[in-house]
């Protein structure tokens, strides 16, 4: 595995910052939420933004780094960059992982991503591992160029168990004092099945030193945020809030439901965005709803975890999810992961 000296600051990026986080993902100019409804309304502590969409506006690129990504944003939260490494699957993107992450260095994010190489579970071994080698390259040349933030540690490694450990294993070596677990939402959308995703987990958190943050990649739907919490991540981030709202479904902590679906439930939503009858009356107020499951989820988390109580609130969860949704992987993957850790 490569070596690095790290010149990043010392800082805890989530300092003085609750465990589970979610960071909403936002971009600037989107047409449901602005940044300053999410901190009034919601009281978003953090968010994550596509670095990669700043970076490609030429004029924006050149006058960002003076201005600073909280004031441009009129944010003053933790500000995780996110490199667009995604966005590779849609074409070219012309960009190098020094340039984006020193862009992302330079205009202050928290926390900043390298250019890693998104690995599908369809990859099969060799092409898996040449990726992991790539981004565990990008990784310690990004730990060289961070100065004022804090470089995630990106895990790949596909479908392979024993390449998500190489990469943990390595990412320890390097001196990360964060770390994203990448590529594993093809896994747990597949009907909540959880079992891959907790053996990744599980593996990571025995590979890395404690304390640690573990930031589950695209993780953004309440029903599955508690178990993970007990897998041991500590930050979560998707923009499902908003893509849920946009094919009409609608977020509960047991599971999310199609519009036509939640006036047969018996369920009641406390949110301020649920109109007559109990129900967004339009998509503003369904994303704005599934927000504030989200956020309302994580804050039950934190009590949670902090007080005790996470099992039985598991157990709750479970059962109501496989009364909607009978044919759901949920409980039996969670089943299997319990008699595979020896957990109670």
């Amino acid at each position: 595995m490569p070596q690095s000296a790290a010149p990043q600051s010392e800082a805890d990026p989530l300092a003085g910052l609750r465990r589970p986080l979610f960071l909403p993902v936002f971009e600037p100019g989107n047409p449901y939420l602005t940044i300053g409804e999410m901190t009034a309304e919601f009281g978003v502590e953090g968010v994550i933004v596509n670095a990669f969409f700043l970076y490609r506006q030429r004029e924006l690129r050149r006058r960002l780094p003076e201005r600073g990504i909280k004031e441009h944003l009129g944010f003053d939260g933790l500000v995780m960059t996110d490199s667009g490494a995604f966005q590779a699957f849609r074409g070219r993107l012309y960009l190098r992982n020094r340039d984006i992450v020193r862009f992302q260095d330079a205009i202050g994010a928290d926390i900043a991503s390298p250019l890693d190489v998104v690995t599908p579970p369809g990859d099969g071994f060799e092409t898996a591992e040449g990726k992991l080698g790539v981004t565990m390259d990008r990784v310690a040349e990004g730990l060289r160029i961070v100065k004022r933030g804090t470089l995630a540690g990106v895990q790949q490694g596909g479908r392979f168990l024993r390449l998500r450990h190489k990469a943990a294993a390595g990412l320890a070596e390097l001196g990360v004092r964060y770390v994203a677990l990448g590529s594993l939402v093809p896994f747990f959308t597949r009907n909540h099945d959880l079992e891959f995703a907790a053996r990744v987990i599980a593996d990571a958190r025995a590979a890395l030193p404690p304390g640690v943050p573990l930031h589950l990649y695209g993780a953004g739907d309440p029903v599955e945020l508690p178990f993970y919490t007990a897998m041991g991540c500590d930050v979560f981030d998707s923009s499902a809030f908003v893509h849920y709202a946009e094919s009409d479904s609608y977020m509960t902590p047991f599971g999310a439901l199609e519009m036509e679906q939640a006036g047969r439930v018996e369920f009641e939503c406390p949110c301020r965005y649920c109109g007559e009858g109990g129900r967004p009356v339009d998509r503003p107020a369904l994303v704005r709803h599934n927000l504030w499951t989200v956020l309302d989820t994580v804050e039950g988390l934190r009590r949670l975890r902090a007080e005790g109580g996470l099992d039985a609130y598991l157990q709750e969860v479970l059962r109501v999810h496989d009364r909607w949704f009978p044919d759901s992987a949920l409980a039996p993957s969670w089943d299997r992961i319990r008699r595979d850790e020896g957990m109670p």
